[in-house]
């Protein structure tokens, strides 16, 4: 037991050093002009929230292997800059991203998938420290469904749909269709979502967990960035453990989560920013986080 409160004491120290070591990179600068299939801003009155919109208009956000190439690069990026406290992942008011693109994916050959490790360079809005606010517009079916799973907040306009259609197609999800939906929803609509290839609304995506706000589609934007504004008037550096330890739940016990939690809550009382957030409410005033 000792060993693994030290385990996660050691952890939560690691995570700490990281992300001190990030608020001292200098700061890049992003051009929309530097990508084919994506679009990247800085929005928010402090110009603290990233905006990376999917741009593959003709083949409704379709997600091709260099579309994916390129969010991973930015958001690369993006997690070193030490003035991005939030990311949001949008597309256009049709389509959020229609799924993979098939036409790419059909010649594939299982040794082809097996011996490239087709899809594993999708993985990367799944492990970035910083949060990740997914604003879905009109389709996320397949790989969009999955890529907006990957984040760590869904807004949704009120005419998205939601779907893992691959069974239509002859194969299953693959980047987390049956994975984080089950985890998400239970395994009963996971089943049935699967199975049958339906679509669901974005009501129906709310009332299931699967999204966390439904509004108009022409706010959405809008509403995903006063959310990332929310998280980045806190102390960067506690959103990136916070956001580690609820991603700890679902991959671990609950003991085992609570020890990490706890362990983890312990580590903050070593930070700057722990002590000024309680020291400016004891003294009934804004917090001034320096992100140590």
């Amino acid at each position: 037991m000792a060993n693994i409160a030290k385990i996660f004491a050691n952890r939560a120290q690691y995570m700490l050093q990281v992300a001190a070591k990030q608020s001292q990179i200098v700061p890049r600068f992003y051009s929309a002009a530097n990508f084919e299939f994506i679009k990247t801003e800085l929005a928010g009155a402090n110009k603290n929230v990233a905006v990376i919109t999917l741009n593959r208009p003709k083949a409704l956000n379709a997600l091709c292997n260099d579309l994916m190439k390129e969010l991973s690069s930015v958001l690369d990026d993006y997690e070193k800059d030490k003035n991005v406290a939030a990311i949001i992942i949008t597309g256009s008011e049709k389509a959020f991203a229609a799924g993979a693109d098939i036409k790419e994916m059909q010649p594939n050959t299982y040794p082809h998938c097996i011996l490239s490790n087709f899809l594993n360079d999708w993985t990367r809005v799944a492990k970035c420290q910083k949060p990740i606010i997914a604003a879905v517009n009109g389709y996320a079916l397949g790989g969009g469904c999955e890529l907006a799973m990957m984040c760590d907040i869904i807004y949704a306009g009120d005419k998205a749909k939601f779907g893992q259609p691959e069974i239509a197609l002859g194969t299953i999800p693959g980047a987390g269709g049956t994975q984080r939906l089950t985890r998400v929803v239970g395994k009963s609509k996971a089943m049935e979502m699967c199975l049958t290839g339906n679509m669901i609304s974005a009501e129906e995506a709310e009332k299931m967990g699967l999204v966390s706000k439904v509004v108009p589609a022409d706010k959405l934007v809008s509403e995903a960035i006063k959310l990332g504004e929310k998280i980045g008037s806190h102390s960067n550096l506690i959103v990136q453990l916070c956001k580690e330890s609820v991603n700890t739940a679902y991959e671990t016990t609950l003991q085992e989560g609570l020890k990490f939690e706890r362990r983890t809550f312990h580590a903050t009382f070593s930070t700057d920013d722990r002590k000024e957030g309680m020291t400016a409410f004891v003294e009934k005033r804004p917090a001034k986080f320096s992100n140590n």
